[in-house]
This record gives structure tokens, sequence and C-alpha cells, in this order.
């Protein structure tokens, strides 16, 4: 049992927690903005666990759709259900539970609104591994999905997904391409001996200038959004640290060094973070 416990937590991740990160910063700002700094406790705690949940169900829905590619590609090939220590029936069984926990949590303690929003979000996670094969662009469609928190995040704690929470999620939709972009530059030569459509290989040799313009647009736009809501000087501050840190991520793949690529994809922790303290300091310190 222990054995296959740490086959479990490899399937979803959860010794990896970048991924977690990456869902939990937007959607703990969204909670501020919404709240004008004061976030439900109930509601937050809610979130923050289904952001856990979730991501984890994402990795094992994610496994289970490319496990024949997994095998083929050396970052991958010892993941539990390409290495075949787990069968494909208890992946399925793993998201199953950890999504129907997250379904519940929803169900019994959050609002009809959310509710509806959050079966928009199961399909997102549940469709995102499947977009590879056919999209060219499937780092925005998970752009979409792990910025979905976004809009739940305000009909939560107001009752309405206003166009504001909508900007956020655009936002959060060139921050995924950012990072995700870099991710894939990293499986690029595996990628293309298998079939898988990323951002990486669509952009070619301007892939490093086309994460640094999608780096530009997620500033701009949520410069444009702090200006536009009386957010002040600890929030631009706050973006001006992750634009010093979009920048340092250029010095990392320009080059496309596998290991420096992934390097400036885990550092995308310390972007989104910035932010999100940004937004907190910025209504603690009107308080």
């Amino acid at each position: 049992m222990v054995e296959r416990l740490g086959h479990y937590i490899a399937l979803t991740r959860l010794n990896r927690p970048i991924g977690i990160l990456l869902l939990l910063w937007p959607t703990l700002g969204a909670l501020w903005i919404a709240t004008d700094g004061r976030p439900n406790t109930t509601i937050l705690l809610i979130f923050v666990l289904g952001t856990v949940l979730m991501r984890s169900a994402g990795c094992a829905i994610n496994d289970v759709a490319d496990r024949d590619f997994d095998a083929h590609v050396e970052r991958t090939a010892d993941r539990p259900l390409a290495a075949k220590k787990i069968s494909t029936n208890e992946a399925l069984a793993v998201a199953g539970v950890l999504a129907l926990i997250a379904f519940l949590l929803v169900l019994n303690f959050l609002n009809r609104l959310t509710l509806y929003l959050s079966f928009a979000a199961l399909f997102l996670a549940a469709s995102y591994p499947f977009t590879k094969r056919f999209f060219a662009l499937p780092q925005a469609y998970l752009g979409i999905a792990f910025g979905f928190g976004i809009p739940m995040a305000f009909a939560a704690e107001t009752g309405a997904v206003p166009a504001l929470a909508w900007w956020l999620l655009v936002a959060n939709v060139f921050w995924t391409l950012a990072y995700d972009t870099e991710y894939a530059m990293v499986d690029r030569d595996d990628d293309i001996k298998i079939g898988i459509r990323t951002t990486a290989l669509l952009f070619g040799k301007h892939d490093v200038s086309m994460v640094m313009l999608c780096y530009f647009i997620m500033l701009a736009i949520l410069t444009g959004i702090g200006k536009t809501i009386g957010l002040g000087w600890p929030y631009f501050l706050g973006l001006a640290l992750a634009c010093s840190i979009a920048l340092f991520h250029y010095t990392l793949i320009r080059k496309r060094d596998r290991e420096r690529c992934f390097k400036a994809f885990l550092h995308n922790n310390w972007l989104g973070f910035s932010v999100f303290c940004g937004v907190m300091f910025d209504y603690a310190l009107r308080t």
C-alpha cells in the first residue's frame, strides 16, 4: 500500500506542487479583488483545497490521455502510467474520487452560480489533454482551464461574474501561454517525433520573442485593471517585480537550453506570487 500510495502521489504530482501554485495565485488574487481584500474564510479554504484537488485530478486525466506518448518522452517516461506501475482504471478512479470531493465542496458550501461554473471547469480540465492532438494552441486552452477559478471566485463571493473577472482570465491565458511555452520548449524534439502540438512548435524560431510578448500583454492587462479599479503603489510595485522576473526568464530561455527553459517555467511561481502580493498588500494597507 505504501508503494501504491507513492505511485498515486506521483500520478497526481503532489510531489511537484508547481502546478498547484500556478493555479493558486491568480485564484487568490481574484478572491481578494472580488471582496476588496476581505475574502470569506470558508470560501478561501474551499478554493485552496479545490485547487489542489482539481489540479491533482487533472494530472491523472492528463496521464491517462498521454499514456501512449509519455513512454517515448525522456522527461515523462517514468510516470506511473507510462512505466505501467499502475493501471488506467486506477488512474481514472483516482481522478474521479478527487473530482467528486471537489464537486461536493462546491455543492455543499458555495452558491448555485459557482456550482454551474464548476461543470465548465471540470469539462475544461478533462478535455485539455486531448487538445494537444489537433489544436495548435493547446497552451491557450490550458490558460482558460487553469484560470477558471477566477470567474468562480467572483461568483462565490459576489454572486456574479463581472467583466473584470473575464479580463483577469484573459491575462491569465497570456501568462499561461508564456510559461507553458517555456515548458514545451523542454520537450520540443520529443513532441516532433510523437506528433504532439504545442506553441513551442507553432512559434518555431520566434518562440522566445512570443514568450516575452505574452508576458508583456499579461502585464499590460493587469496594469489596465489596476488603474481601472483604483489600485495603488503596492500593486504596481508587485507588477514591476513581476516584470523584472519576466526579463530574467528571457536570460534563461534565449539560448533554448532545455534545463534553463525548465528552470524558467518553475520560476513562474515567483512571478505569480509577486502579482498576488501586490494585490494583497494594496488592500491590506487600506484597512
